[in-house]
């Protein structure tokens, strides 16, 4: 029975997909905004650029509030998901230079004890902007957006 649904609507299994990429994206925000507030800001701390003219611990509890609104509205806020798909992604893109500074300068944190593993993670970070783009419908809109005009 499932099968034929499947096959009677594909794109039902497109929309499974995103809502629990979605959903994981959310609760992993909602996990590391809490990380970032307690049990991981020393860790969180390692990763802040020395070039940023901000005080580090203001950048990780500053960005773990941001981590955490994002998380629920990833999984709670319906009407408002493309933009917040978009603003999730902003994000992702606003902390990657804490990622390059991190492999840049050796800063073991979170397991990431050698160049290479911190080489490896600096790729997940274009999967993580894709992931919010694409589970959060924010890039279909946009592309809908742009073939109406």
């Amino acid at each position: 029975m499932s099968q034929d649904v499947a096959v009677a609507h594909p794109s039902l299994l497109k929309t499974v997909a995103q809502t629990i990429a979605r959903i994981w994206l959310g609760a992993s925000l909602l996990l590391a905004g809490a990380g970032h507030l307690t049990w991981a800001r020393t860790e969180f701390l390692a990763q802040v650029p020395k070039w940023l003219p901000l005080d580090g611990d203001f950048v990780v509890l500053a960005s773990g509030v941001v981590e955490l609104v994002l998380g629920a509205a990833l999984i709670f806020a319906r009407r408002l998901r493309p933009q917040v798909g978009w603003a999730a992604a902003a994000f992702f893109v606003a902390v990657f230079p804490g990622n390059i500074s991190q492999y840049v300068h050796g800063i073991s944190a979170f397991g990431l004890d050698t160049d290479r593993a911190r080489f490896i993670r600096l790729f997940f970070q274009p999967v993580l902007i894709a992931c919010a783009l694409w589970s959060t419908g924010a890039w279909a809109a946009y592309r809908a957006s742009k073939r109406s005009k």
